[in-house]
C-alpha cells in the first residue's frame, strides 16, 4: 500500500467483497465508516471488513463506497473494478435536443383544438334569477319570555 493511505478495497478468496484501514487512520473512525457503507468486520480478522450481502449488486456498491470515502477525502486504495476512476458507469440512453422536442410538442398542442376554445352554447342562459313576489301579510315575530340571546 502507498503511503498515506487511509482505505482498501479488494476480492479475499475466503470473505469475498472486503475493505481494509490503515493505521494513519483512528481504528474507531475507520469502523464507523464502514458500516455506513454497509461492510462489516470479520470474526478473528482484526481491521478487515466484508461486504454485507454481496450477492446484492456488490461491485456497484464497493464502487460507491470507494467513491463516498474520496469524497470525504480519505485516500483509498482499490481494484480497478472497483474503482470508480477506471471503471466505466452503466453507459447512459441518449437524448434528443430537448428544446426541439418541446417546441414539436407545443407547436402540436396550438395546432389541435382545445375544450377553451369550444364553440359557444346553442341555448342561451338566462338573463337573471326570477325574484320572488313580496308577500301580501307582514311575518309575525314571536318572543319568548327569559333571557335574551
Amino acid at each position: 500500500m502507498h503511503p498515506g493511505t487511509h482505505f482498501a478495497f479488494g476480492d479475499h478468496k475466503e470473505h469475498g467483497l472486503v475493505a481494509s484501514f490503515t493505521s494513519s487512520l483512528p481504528a474507531h473512525l475507520a469502523h464507523w465508516f464502514l458500516e455506513r457503507e454497509q461492510f462489516e468486520p470479520v470474526p478473528g480478522e482484526p481491521g478487515l471488513y466484508r461486504l454485507s450481502e454481496p450477492e446484492r449488486d456488490g461491485v456497484r456498491r464497493t464502487r460507491q463506497a470507494v467513491h463516498d470515502l474520496r469524497r470525504h477525502g480519505y485516500t483509498v486504495q482499490a481494484d480497478i473494478r472497483f474503482d470508480p476512476s477506471f471503471s466505466a458507469g452503466p453507459p447512459r440512453p441518449a437524448r434528443p435536443n430537448a428544446l426541439q422536442e418541446r417546441r414539436s410538442r407545443l407547436a402540436q398542442a396550438a395546432a389541435g383544438r382545445t375544450t377553451q376554445r369550444s364553440a359557444p352554447p346553442t341555448t342561451s342562459l338566462p338573463v337573471g334569477r326570477p325574484i320572488p313576489p313580496k308577500p301580501a301579510y307582514a311575518p309575525t315575530v314571536h318572543l319568548t319570555a327569559g333571557r335574551s340571546r
